[in-house]
């Protein structure tokens, strides 16, 4: 048996297409080509019974190293903390303001998409510093 090498994120969240296209902007990654027989997404989301219209959308990477990521329609909101989170990795390897600045201009760049700004963690000597947000429907993220 050969160990498992992919892995898909899942996002439960009241709008998958919106969620799914600000998560394209963030990362980089790609809506893939609509199911064979269909011009569109548009056209496949029409031919879905009403209920499941809307109800989910994918995003990847384009070069397939990264997770697929899935978004899927759920009735609740979100209504705690996420017990796990997406760390974007904009400041790998840079220190005190080198870093803060590059945290800074992401963070700028995602609250034009609709991301909103928590807060900024600073360096403590053993984490190096960080921005917590929030994407368009509230999902933690840190910027990283």
């Amino acid at each position: 048996m050969s160990p498992i090498r992919q892995v898909q994120v899942t996002f439960d969240c009241a709008e998958p297409e919106r969620v799914a296209r600000f998560w394209c902007e963030v990362l980089g990654y790609v809506v893939p080509p609509p199911p064979e027989g269909y011009d569109n997404w548009d056209a496949f989301d029409r031919s879905l019974p009403p209920e499941r219209q809307g109800a989910a959308f994918v995003c990847m990477d384009p070069e397939g190293v990264g997770p697929r990521m899935y978004f899927q329609r759920v009735p609740e909101g979100k209504v705690v903390k996420n017990r796990v989170h997406l760390d974007v990795r904009v400041g790998t390897g840079l220190v005190g303001e080198e870093r803060l600045a590059v945290l800074e201009a992401e963070c700028a760049r995602l609250v034009a998409l609709g991301a909103v700004r928590e807060r900024l963690l600073r360096a403590d000597g053993v984490n190096e510093s960080c921005i917590v947000m929030q994407d368009v429907e509230g999902n933690e993220f840190c910027l990283d």
